[in-house]
């Protein structure tokens, strides 16, 4: 088999990819990495020496692809399928990268703020950094009320590279700042992409591991 995913199935970023592999049924070897293994983590800085997945490795030609976005498009671009994730209209493949972005800097970066700061040693934290990730947060929430409230996916009526950064972002950030009542066209988004297979897949796989992931501090 040509292509292998290097991957963790907690990753966020990782689900992303895991979501476009999956809604093409494209054929992968998954290697699950364990960057507290050193040789595992040894092995994954030799292909890509920033050390973090996902990574996916082509042998067929002879290639490592490295960051999600990157890996996505290498995706539709060398083994295209049914879902095609960047429009072919050179207006609307811009808007779809700008709404990846959109998802990966202000949803997903500042989740992971709040997620990291759990992680560190007591007398550590960074509340105020914390308090201006769910600010960014907040209004993020309300800017995706507002654009899908006529669209069934971030780009309309079809399912792209946006939706597979928007899928684990706010399934995460969900978790650590709930959407909350005034953002119903955004809960029915989510609840759109829950419910489509390749994120019902990944949430899935990825159930027998959530018990690592940082709960607040009570």
């Amino acid at each position: 088999m040509s292509l292998t995913l290097h991957f963790h199935p907690l990753s966020s970023f990782c689900w992303k990819v895991l979501i476009a592999l999956y809604e093409n049924d494209t054929a992968f070897v998954p290697h699950m990495v364990d960057l507290g293994n050193e040789a595992e983590r040894a092995a994954l800085l030799k292909l890509w020496p920033i050390g973090k997945f996902p990574v996916l490795r082509d042998d067929a030609m002879d290639r490592t692809i490295p960051e999600s976005s990157i890996i996505i498009e290498y995706l539709d671009n060398h083994y295209p399928g049914r879902t095609r994730f960047i429009p072919a209209d050179e207006k609307l493949a811009l808007q779809a990268r700008l709404r990846d972005r959109f998802y990966d800097l202000y949803v997903h970066l500042p989740m992971q703020k709040i997620v990291g700061d759990r992680l560190r040693p007591p007398g550590k934290q960074d509340p105020h950094g914390v308090e201006e990730a769910r600010a960014r947060l907040q209004s993020c929430y309300g800017m995706i009320d507002r654009e899908v409230a006529t669209r069934t996916w971030a780009m309309g009526e079809v399912f792209s590279i946006a939706d597979c950064a928007a899928a684990p972002a706010l399934f995460y950030a969900n978790t650590v700042m709930p959407f909350g009542d005034e953002n119903k066209n955004l809960t029915a988004y989510f609840d759109r992409l829950t419910a489509r297979p390749s994120l019902a897949r990944v949430i899935k796989e990825a159930e027998p591991y959530f018990r690592m992931f940082p709960q607040e501090a009570r």
